[in-house]
């Protein structure tokens, strides 16, 4: 089976309510998606992580046409033919991001054709069921001492649903921080916690936060630090007893390597629309287990990488490994998103805070054509 035509589609949306974090507010949605179709019709979909209409033109002007008339069935070998492409100039940043969503399209694809899920194609799921965390409590234009209400009670309605994890945003200011990070712990006495500051803080208010975090018995620190100074994550683990997570910035095996080999950090978060695709995921997830850590993919975006998550994390081992084994918990963003909510057909099923992982071929969801329609800026098709 060969690959006979590469559509992308530039999806995007409005948002009724914008909400914030360390870093920026948003508006507005923006998600690039790949559409891959073989020789005899059967057509696989991935996603990209980043800004759509720059990555957009990277799939239609330069991959695209490079990848037509390959195997649907060779991924690896795809991926080494962009990778080797580009090597010169795109080693990592937007076009890895074009680069991730083709493979994960790739993954889906073969699935089709062979009448397995992704899962399988990784080497069998372990469990059924993945735990998942509620990422939100993101920041909204309110006062602090309103904000803190508004964002503990989001936490509680998460609970309520099952939720048994959750991670909230800090980095707005250090002080506001270490009220809501305080006021969290005391709601949800028995909750698995993590907070993301998306990198927002320099060394010392980070081993400040760090700290508290620690007191507060919070599971991870996510992004305490730039991702241009990885050499302070060890300075930071010397200082603080929480684990530092990160990743989500960084992309292929060999940008992890690098990173993992700075020391500091102990959960691994690569992004599968991003990192360089479901291929490139594995191998990072491999080194890190070489190096006694776990992955646990950071996931934004629409249902394509949320199942693509899903189906990675049910075929993980946890390090070290043990008879009652630990969760490793699935991001599943709580925030407002039509184009996780609104496109698809057939979703990821979460119940009670429990991810169902798809047993269909390919990644197991299934996007409504004229949804898709409703929310497309711009399509692009390559032959």
């Amino acid at each position: 089976m060969k690959i006979e035509c590469i559509k992308t589609h530039h999806i995007k949306c409005q948002l009724d309510k914008p909400f914030g974090f360390s870093q920026w507010s948003y508006d507005q949605r923006n998600v690039l998606l790949i559409e891959i179709i073989c020789s005899d019709g059967t057509t696989g979909w991935g996603e990209c992580y980043g800004p759509a209409d720059v990555i957009q033109g990277g799939v239609e002007k330069f991959y695209a046409p490079r990848i037509i008339g390959m195997s649907a069935y060779s991924i690896d070998q795809v991926w080494h033919h962009m990778w080797r492409a580009s090597l010169d100039f795109a080693r990592s940043g937007v076009m890895m991001a074009a680069m991730s969503g083709i493979d994960m399209a790739l993954w889906d694809l073969k699935g089709k054709l062979l009448g397995q899920s992704v899962s399988q194609l990784m080497g069998g799921a372990a469990i059924d069921k993945v735990p998942c965390y509620a990422t939100g409590m993101y920041f909204q234009d309110l006062p602090e001492n309103m904000l803190l209400k508004v964002l503990v009670e989001e936490a509680i309605s998460y609970a309520e649903q099952g939720f048994k994890a959750m991670k909230i945003k800090v980095g707005k200011n250090p002080d506001f921080d270490e009220k809501l990070i305080v006021e969290m712990r005391k709601a949800l006495p028995t909750t698995v916690l993590a907070a993301d500051s998306n990198h927002a803080y320099d060394l010392p208010e980070a081993i400040r936060i760090g700290k508290v975090l620690e007191e507060n018995n919070y599971y991870w620190f996510e992004e305490p630090l730039s991702p241009e100074n990885p050499e302070l994550f060890r300075q930071l683990q010397d200082k603080v007893n929480v684990a530092i997570a990160t990743g989500e910035c960084e992309q292929t095996r060999f940008g992890f390597k690098k990173l993992i080999e700075q020391g500091g950090v102990q959960l691994v978060q690569a992004d599968l629309a991003y990192c360089g695709g479901p291929s490139e995921a594995l191998k990072i997830r491999t080194l890190a287990s070489a190096s006694g850590l776990n992955m646990i993919p950071h996931v934004w975006g629409t249902q394509l990488n949320l199942a693509a998550a899903t189906h990675f994390l049910a075929t993980a081992y946890p390090e070290p490994g043990r008879a009652e084994t630990k969760p490793l918990f699935l991001e599943y963003d709580r925030t407002e998103n039509p184009l996780r909510d609104e496109l698809y057909k057939v979703n990821v099923q979460v119940v009670a805070g429990e991810a169902i992982v798809p047993t269909t071929p390919g990644l197991g969801v299934d996007i409504d054509l004229d949804a898709l329609n409703k929310f497309t800026f711009n399509t692009t098709e390559t032959k």
